[in-house]
């Protein structure tokens, strides 16, 4: 058997192996999930393991037992993943290629605004649907409770000057231009009267399963999170494509081994 058969079948048999632990953590999460957060992931997760385990097991078999036809679907595959993985990463680097937070003087974070990012990924959060489930995992992960207990004890000078996260600058507490009296980090006091034209400062409640989860500068921070790991993940889409083509050049130089191979055993 050629190199290159030998190759594809030690990276697909590896591959297999990668998606047992995954098919498994898929059908964990839809027994043991307690959120809608981890029930949301393990339809996908599975999907995921099924589809990596389906392919390699095409290549595996493809390149040990000569048979060319499983070959030819596993390079297939492996072109249109190439494809969509590139068109992916256009797409991500595009969408995430708009919006910022405003960098607030004398504070050590920033705050965001909606209509700052792509017009696509807001038409993402802006639907109820979509945000509602969104909504569900951010109080789910207690990303505003954590907030609370780290910063408890700062004073309104102190908290000016912590660095917050996107999503704690824009979920746990209202907007400074609210001009809302400050009690605690997630418990302001508007005194009765809203002066500001800012719609958050309208939606901003004190109790801890609402805070300004609503309002935009939530959405937004969001996003800010969405931008910075998509162009991450843009960057390792990088670095998997030129193994994929990599793999996929191998592996064409195993399927014309293998029809070669079968020729010969015909004659």
């Amino acid at each position: 058997m050629k190199i290159s058969n030998n190759l594809v079948g030690l990276l697909n048999f590896l591959t297999f192996l990668l998606s047992i632990p995954i098919v498994v953590a898929g059908v964990w999460l839809s027994k043991q999930g307690s959120t809608e957060c981890e029930k949301f992931l393990d339809k996908p997760v599975i999907i995921l393991g099924v589809f990596l385990m389906l392919v390699s097991l095409a290549g595996l078999i493809g390149a040990c037992c000569r048979v060319s036809w499983l070959l030819w679907v596993y390079l297939l595959v492996m072109f249109l993943l190439i494809v969509v993985l590139f068109a992916f990463t256009i797409f991500a680097f595009a969408v995430t290629n708009k919006g910022a937070g405003k960098v607030l003087s004398e504070k050590g974070y920033k705050e965001y605004r909606l209509g700052d990012y792509s017009h696509w990924l807001q038409k993402r959060v802006n639907s109820t649907k979509n945000w509602n489930k969104i909504k569900s995992c951010l109080i789910d992960s207690k990303v505003c409770s954590t907030f609370r207990d780290k910063y408890f004890n700062d004073t309104i000078s102190e908290l000016y000057k912590e660095n917050l996260s996107a999503l704690q600058a824009g979920c746990c507490k209202p907007s400074d231009d609210c001009g809302f009296t400050y009690v605690s980090p997630i418990n302001w006091s508007s005194n009765g009267t809203i002066v500001s034209s800012n719609p958050d400062c309208r939606t901003w409640e004190n109790d801890a399963k609402v805070l300004c989860f609503n309002c935009q500068s939530c959405k937004a921070g969001l996003l800010d999170n969405i931008k910075s790991n998509w162009k991450k993940t843009a960057v390792v889409n990088i670095v998997f494509l030129i193994f994929l083509i990599v793999v996929y050049s191998v592996g064409c130089c195993a399927f014309r081994n293998t029809r070669r191979d079968n020729e010969y055993w015909k004659h």
